[in-house]
């Protein structure tokens, strides 16, 4: 691989690294007892998702999705 190749693979490692973004937080609720969690993903069988997605672990601020 020459020299131009190997710079220009690692120009678009760079900025498929830099735009990448922490996986967003939902509001689960239990199946069981009704109770609630806020998780990036499914804390186990009998949670369903009933809210979000949400910026940060509290589930307190909306992600907003901008559609393209």
């Amino acid at each position: 691989m020459n020299l131009s190749r190997l710079f220009i693979a690692s120009v678009l490692l760079a900025v498929s690294c830099a735009s990448a973004a922490p996986a967003p937080y939902y509001l689960w609720r239990s199946l069981f007892n009704g109770s609630e969690a806020c998780a990036q993903a499914s804390p186990g069988e009998g949670w369903k998702r009933s809210g979000g997605p949400f910026v940060d672990a509290a589930c307190k601020r909306s992600l907003r999705i901008v559609p393209l």
